[in-house]
């Protein structure tokens, strides 16, 4: 008898949909932020130039799903009407892509099928955003691209004024661009030059946490085409809506802890998910989910992250601006970086940002007459756990 015999799918009847890269047919509780998205492309309708967005919100508030939902119901109702031009979606995950790099992926994703792609050096910027126009010409039709963590760009000035302007500026005269940026980062535009905000002129949709009872709806919707009929309690659900909701308002956050939790009842062969079974996984579900927070974000930020963790953890208290800068560059160099920035506006910048997404907590400290004023940092999360995610991922990248 082999050690697969009997097998069943037990208390599942499609599993798949509680998978991250899941895409529902209906986007629940975000019919605001469809209702703008769709005000915002509705140009496109008509061969006009559609506006641009960018998405703002937490990771695992929707932004993803609600931009698939929305560009695939624009695909369909364009194929239906003759004033509409063809439309061709693009997407780029920018991570620290700078945009030579995303330009050139652009380029190459519109080539044809003759066409050798273009290697990652030897070309200039502007030879590849003539290539970049040239084969969008060739296209034709109207251009979305969707530039998903556009904030960790590492230069997005040059690539958000450009494309814009190409048909202002006479490098396009039949196709149309539209640019779609989804960031974690609401203060993301205000690093932008003064030009680039005057030319997006874009349309900003902020994408709010889930409440906890927003949450059961998502939850109670999955259960339904995820397990056979009565196996998932109620009150299961329910509390999986409250750790997420006391959490980050996750929605992803959510269904992974039913999913752990469903699929510890399935491997003891329980007939029915409980709120036993989600306390039992909760621990490991949150520190899975911790660990791709902070792989969500540029190295020099998780390094300024792990610095303010490590300095708290030793000394029993939050750590002033200075005193993590100093201990980033130690770490930096630690991990293999000969020159660390020694800037204190560096630090500041990243711990502005981390305090943004809720990783730490800023307070100010008043130093008296003449003694000027200093932040100091509070880690909003299990030390040790932030530390041990950050030496994973060290030694992952290191492999």
């Amino acid at each position: 008898m082999g050690i697969f015999d009997g097998a069943t799918d037990g208390i599942y009847r499609d599993k798949d949909v509680l998978d991250e890269d899941y895409q529902p047919d209906q986007v629940l509780e975000r019919e605001d932020e469809i209702a703008d998205y769709r005000d915002a492309l509705l140009d496109v309708l008509f061969g006009r130039t559609p506006d641009n967005i960018f998405l703002y919100g937490k990771a695992g508030v929707g932004k993803t799903a609600v931009t698939n939902f929305v560009l695939g119901e624009l695909q369909a109702e364009v194929e239906t009407r003759d004033t509409a031009d063809p439309i061709h979606i693009s997407r780029v995950n920018c991570d620290s892509e700078t945009t030579y790099s995303v330009i050139r992926e652009l380029a190459n994703g519109l080539l044809p099928a003759t066409h050798s792609p273009y290697a990652a050096k030897g070309y200039s910027t502007s030879d590849l955003f003539d290539e970049l126009y040239t084969q969008m010409e060739r296209v034709g039709g109207t251009h979305l691209i969707v530039l998903d963590e556009v904030d960790h760009l590492t230069d997005p000035d040059a690539l958000l004024y450009q494309l814009p302007r190409a048909r202002a500026n006479g490098y396009l005269n039949d196709a149309r661009v539209g640019i779609i940026g989804i960031s974690n980062n609401y203060t993301f535009r205000n690093t932008l030059s003064s030009k680039v905000k005057s030319t997006l002129m874009e349309t900003e949709i902020s994408f709010s946490t889930y409440d906890a009872d927003e949450l059961v709806s998502i939850l109670e919707h999955r259960a339904d085409l995820a397990f056979q009929p009565g196996v998932c309690e109620d009150s299961a659900i329910t509390l999986c809506a409250a750790y997420a909701a006391k959490d980050d308002g996750s929605a992803r956050q959510a269904i992974d802890l039913l999913r752990a939790a469903a699929d510890a009842a399935w491997k003891a062969d329980d007939p029915t998910i409980t709120d036993a079974h989600v306390k039992d996984v909760r621990d490991d579900v949150d520190r899975g989910q911790l660990h791709d927070k902070i792989s969500d974000q540029t190295t020099n930020a998780q390094r300024v992250l792990e610095a303010a963790a490590r300095l708290q953890n030793k000394h029993g208290e939050p750590a002033r601006t200075r005193e993590i800068q100093e201990s980033y560059q130690q770490l930096a160099r630690s991990y293999g970086d000969p020159d660390p920035s020694t800037s204190l506006k560096f630090a500041q910048r990243h711990l502005d940002d981390l305090e943004m997404l809720g990783f730490v907590i800023k307070s100010e400290e008043n130093r008296g007459k003449g003694g000027g004023r200093s932040y100091i940092w509070e880690v909003d999360m299990d030390l040790e756990t932030v530390i041990d995610v950050r030496e994973d991922i060290e030694q992952t990248n290191a492999a």
